[in-house]
């Protein structure tokens, strides 16, 4: 194995860890609190009608532990880190629209009370940048990575 192979492989591992760690923390930050909590917090993107913003509460913090849990695992890399981009992309979409119209909101990202700035932009920015090198290199790759 060459060296740039190796260093994709330790990329991906990195990438996959953090990713998953990241997921696992944002599950827990939601599921601490009531599950109403993190609704009210979807309802302010007014991309939802109340029953979607609930239901969305209700299961994707459960999404992003299993999501999360995969990726430390290392398990199933192409779904895992396939979904892990998708929902990346959205929420990232979400809140650069939110940005964008000036909304003053918090993200919801790790539970209530960080409103979306440049700095959550680019943090969450930069986790799909990773999330996307970790999907491309789990469809390059035939065998599991890291």
């Amino acid at each position: 194995m060459g060296t740039s192979a190796r260093m994709l492989r330790a990329a991906a591992l990195l990438l996959r860890i953090a990713l998953g760690g990241i997921f696992i923390y944002a599950a827990y930050t939601k599921l601490k609190l009531p599950w109403q909590v993190f609704a009210m917090g979807i309802d302010s993107y007014k991309v939802l009608p109340e029953w979607g913003a609930e239901a969305a509460a209700r299961t994707l913090p459960w999404a992003e532990l299993l999501i999360g849990l995969l990726l430390m695992a290392g398990r199933l890399m192409r779904l895992s880190s396939a979904v892990t981009s998708a929902l990346l992309v959205v929420f990232f979409g979400l809140m650069v629209r939110a940005y964008a119209k000036g909304m003053e909101i918090n993200c919801g990202c790790f539970g209530p009370g960080e409103v979306i700035s440049w700095k959550t932009l680019l943090r969450d920015g930069s986790m799909l940048a990773g999330s996307l090198l970790l999907t491309w290199t789990a469809f390059r790759n035939c065998r599991k990575i890291a």
